[in-house]
């Protein structure tokens, strides 16, 4: 069971496993999942569900009342949990603070597996290093099968890992959040400015995630764009700035952008985003 908008490398993945991707759409504005549409789509060959907080793309953090029931639902259908956690060390409201489906429902720790790329926080996103916590027997045979693997992380990446943990004392990690604070913050006062377009929460994660749902109903009422994948190549194409499309997410009314670059930088990309999105209802059909 896979919680929309989703990361596109995750239902090839279970497919290639010989299982079936079920997805449960979340609740705008907060893109977070409502419980009684899990258990909804909870059937007898119901093995696992994913959560992903904070989330990739919506930035969603899920509160503890939303952790806490999907673990009492895990727990009563008696399905496994997979939490992705790897931007935990990036939230931004409530106490600024991660909180593990298994530290706020302990209960669940037993058919619970975190995964971690920690290479996130460490603003060295694309080198794959990280863990993952599960009971004894799942971490086992995820040893056989990580044994056999065809690749693992670079020495360097190792190293570096290692003297981040027992030389930085958390520097990196620290001073990657705070610019990503100055990032956000920024991002959130210009993007204040769109007018057919809601301003994201941008709760956890580095990304900001529109909900164009208003805006592309016009525009295609116009006959003039036809879905969020075209706004996304003309952005490209009159801005010059990069951003990626609901439909590669599963959702045909989003937009991610992200805030994981220079606070500098993201002033200048978004400016001309809002600039954009703007003049396209001033335009002429």
């Amino acid at each position: 069971m896979i919680i929309r908008p989703w990361q596109p490398e995750v239902p090839p993945l279970i497919l290639a496993l010989g299982a079936v991707p079920v997805f449960v759409d979340t609740q705008r504005p907060r893109y977070t999942p409502d419980v009684s549409s899990i258990r909804a789509a909870v059937t007898p060959r119901t093995r696992a569900i994913i959560i992903h907080s904070p989330n990739n793309p919506t930035g969603a953090v899920y509160n503890r009342t939303t952790l806490h029931n999907i673990g009492e639902l895990a727990i009563e259908l008696r399905i496994w949990i997979i939490s992705d956690e790897c931007y935990s060390s990036f939230v931004f409201t409530g106490f600024h603070r991660h909180e593990s489906i298994v530290t706020v429902h302990p209960g669940v720790r037993s058919r619970t597996i975190i995964v971690n790329p920690r290479s996130k926080c460490l603003a060295m996103a694309r080198f794959r290093l990280g863990y993952l916590a599960a009971s004894a027997p799942i971490a086992r045979a995820v040893g056989k099968l990580q044994s056999r693997a065809g690749t693992t992380p670079s020495p360097a990446v190792q190293e570096a890992a290692l003297y981040h943990l027992k030389v930085t004392e958390g520097h990196v990690e620290r001073e990657t959040y705070n610019w990503l604070v100055s990032a956000r913050d920024i991002g959130l006062h210009i993007l204040s400015d769109l007018r057919d377009v809601a301003p994201p929460r941008a709760d956890g994660a580095f990304f900001f995630y529109l909900d164009l749902n208003r805006l592309a109903s016009a525009l295609q009422a116009d006959g003039r764009i036809g879905a969020t994948n075209d706004i996304a190549r003309r952005l490209l194409k009159e801005t010059n700035v990069g951003c990626v499309a609901g439909d590669t997410f599963g959702d045909v009314n989003g937009l991610r952008l992200s805030f994981g670059s220079p606070p500098e930088a993201v002033a200048i990309g978004l400016k001309r985003i809002v600039q954009a999105l703007n003049s396209l209802r001033l335009e002429e059909p």
